[in-house]
């Protein structure tokens, strides 16, 4: 089974001249790591927002686990998928732990349970002694690994990562992709975007690089590279197939 599934994927937002998904189609199978790769502009966050149930496609299929994401499905597909936004999606003038209680909160959890898992996630994400502190006092890589631990208190099978160690130190980086293989090891599929692609080489099983709205190429990074005799990385592929014009 694919943890997602998408077919010929069309979304044109109010006021656009063109689509910005043009007939996007790709699965990845339960239980990878995948990484969904693009330029600026190919419409990357605009698929993890339709994955999401954030934005709504103009037409085409999805599905999250085999569920489709009609209303029957909305609430199981809640409970299975975990979101990392690009941006940090939490209160900046609340604490870490109040912040994660208005999250687990969000997904049903209650009182000691709850209080225990955000506890446990802090001292695995090197965030105990923070617990009581504001958001908006964290450095930029206390923010990211609350934002993850925002995403997985509910222990979804999918976790979705859009950027997430983007302007990050070493240290913070480190971490959060052990914690992704850490994670996935336990069997949960994850679906990364970022721009690093030396990362996504050394992380992800499976890649799809899309551009203009459409999946380019699809498949395992060693492989890609082995294909094209002329690339020695995945850096090098992503050009091969989206050029070297600068993209804004």
């Amino acid at each position: 089974m694919s943890s997602i599934a998408v077919k010929e994927l069309y979304k044109t937002y109010t006021g656009a001249e063109e689509p910005t998904l043009k007939g996007l189609t790709f699965s990845f199978r339960k239980g990878s790591i995948a990484g969904l790769l693009g330029p600026n502009g190919a419409g990357k966050t605009t698929t993890i927002s339709i994955l999401c149930g954030l934005v709504k496609a103009s037409s085409g299929e999805v599905l999250i686990n085999g569920l489709s994401q009609d209303a029957a499905h909305r609430e199981a597909i809640k409970q299975q998928i975990g979101v990392v936004p690009q941006r940090i999606a939490l209160y900046p003038q609340l604490s870490a732990v109040e912040n994660l209680t208005y999250f687990g909160n969000l997904y049903g959890y209650r009182g000691k349970g709850l209080k225990a898992r955000i506890m446990e996630l802090l001292e695995a994400f090197g965030l105990e002694k923070s617990a009581d502190k504001e958001i908006h006092k964290f450095s930029g890589g206390m923010k990211r690994r609350a934002n993850i631990i925002a995403a997985i208190l509910h222990q979804p099978s999918l976790l979705v990562l859009d950027e997430p160690t983007a302007g990050v130190d070493v240290q913070s980086r480190s971490m959060i992709l052990q914690f992704l293989r850490e994670y996935n090891s336990q069997g949960n599929s994850i679906l990364y975007t970022s721009h690093l692609l030396e990362e996504a080489q050394s992380l992800c099983s499976d890649v799809a690089i899309v551009d203009q709205g459409r999946l380019i190429v699809q498949g395992n990074p060693d492989q890609l590279i082995h294909d094209l005799p002329d690339c020695e990385n995945l850096e090098d592929v992503f050009l091969h197939y989206t050029g070297h014009a600068l993209r804004d």
